[in-house]
């Protein structure tokens, strides 16, 4: 079958991570599991996924606020690299010195001098997990497991642009109207405006 370029139509398509050597950056784990007791935006917390689109796999970055879970930004691009990153960050609303602490996992795509550079611009702490260890950014792990259940494993797209449309649509209801049982069985935004006071 591989000779005739033959693909059985039981097979679905899998996706093939790529093996990455570790971010080996000297930055600390400054969160260090520590999510209690902050404020909006006070702590925001990133990370990385992936969608297939018609024949190509897609990456998508959010992050997230470690306080009332609300995705404050989102991007979706073809390649795994630091452009992702960047465009979740400029699509965040509001004023970016907000954000106090920026965590991420290990992985190279958060190791580029642009995303360096974010932190250094906007006076925010760079926080990275402990080498190995998935539990230091569980809740971006918790939250991608959230979208692909109820977003990305249902839906099929066509395209790139048909990906950040439906995307768009589905962070919008995540965050206004989706119930979470932490915090306090409202939605982020809901959480966000009855309980907190730094609100953008």
């Amino acid at each position: 079958m591989k000779q005739e370029g033959l693909v059985s139509s039981y097979t679905t398509a899998q996706f093939k991570p790529r093996k990455d050597t570790c971010n080996e950056s000297e930055t600390k784990n400054i969160l260090n599991r520590q999510s209690g007791g902050r404020g909006y935006r006070d702590a925001v917390i990133s990370g990385l996924t992936y969608e297939k689109a018609e024949t190509h796999w897609n990456y998508i970055c959010i992050p997230i606020s470690l306080c009332n879970w609300e995705i404050t930004g989102y991007s979706a691009g073809e390649h795994k690299t630091a452009e992702p990153v960047k465009e979740a960050f400029q699509s965040v609303e509001g004023n970016l010195r907000d954000i106090c602490l920026f965590h991420t996992d290990r992985v190279n795509e958060f190791r580029n001098q642009t995303i360096e550079e974010l932190p250094e611009t906007f006076d925010t702490e760079r926080s990275l997990s402990h080498k190995g260890c998935p539990y230091d950014n569980a809740l971006a792990e918790a939250a991608f497991k959230i979208i692909k259940t109820e977003f990305i494993w249902n839906e099929t797209f066509t395209d790139l642009k048909e990906l950040k449309l439906k995307l768009w649509d589905y962070m919008n209801w995540y965050n206004h109207h989706r119930i979470h049982s932490s915090p306090g069985y409202q939605t982020p935004v809901q959480y966000r405006e009855n309980n907190l006071k730094k609100v953008v």
